[in-house]
Order: structure tokens, then C-alpha cells, then sequence
């Protein structure tokens, strides 16, 4: 049975400037940090960051959520990413809003005021 969400994998070519920018952008230290893989544990789920990968910006996508994607947009844009859709209403208030990272990676955020947090197990 799936159980939801559990690791989303950024590859990246630098990987001392990736886990320092993620560092700023979430706020928080890995968790596990080895020159093969950087862990942050990100409310419960985890981003992965992987050296010698290729940064892609078709390929899977991951949304975090966020309660203010307005301020978050602006804070991570401030931090050196650049928006790769600006921010839109899907329905429902649901808003979503996807940023470059500067390793060629896209970053989804999402304000979904009917995610019920307390379900995630």
C-alpha cells in the first residue's frame, strides 16, 4: 500500500551550493549529510539533494506546501531562483507557483487550504 509522499530527489551538480541555497530556502539543516546524499527533513517528507545527477526542468515535479505562496515566491526569488510559472489559481484557492533553483532544478510550491496535514502519516 502507498502511503504517500516519503523523498523528492533534486540532482545537482554542486552539491556544497545546493545544501547551503536549500539550507536558506527552508530554513533548516539536512539531516543526513554525506557527499553522496544531503537529507532535509521538511515537514514530515524528505528533499533529497544528489551530486553528479542531471538537473532537469521536465522532469518530476514536486509541490511544498506553504501557507503564504506570495511570500514564499518573493522570499525564494530573493534568494536567487527565478520563476519558471507564476503563480496561479487552480481552483478551489489553490495556488500554485513553480521556481527555477540555481541548479537547474524546479522548485513547486503550493498553498492548498484543503490538505489536512493532521492525515499524513
Amino acid at each position: 500500500m502507498i502511503k504517500g509522499l516519503r523523498t523528492a530527489i533534486y540532482p545537482v551538480k554542486d552539491l556544497p551550493a545546493a545544501k547551503a541555497w536549500y539550507t536558506d530556502v527552508f530554513g533548516t539543516a539536512p539531516y543526513f549529510d554525506q557527499p553522496f546524499h544531503v537529507g532535509f527533513n521538511i515537514g514530515g517528507f524528505e528533499l533529497g539533494l544528489q551530486p553528479d545527477g542531471q538537473p532537469g526542468k521536465t522532469g518530476t515535479l514536486v509541490y511544498w506546501g506553504v501557507d503564504d505562496i506570495e511570500a514564499e515566491v518573493g522570499r525564494i526569488t530573493a534568494l536567487g531562483a527565478e520563476i519558471h510559472s507564476a503563480i496561479q489559481d487552480v481552483g478551489d484557492g489553490i495556488k500554485v507557483a513553480e521556481l527555477a533553483d540555481p541548479f537547474g532544478n524546479v522548485l513547486g510550491l503550493i498553498h492548498n487550504p484543503h490538505f489536512d496535514a493532521a492525515a499524513v502519516r
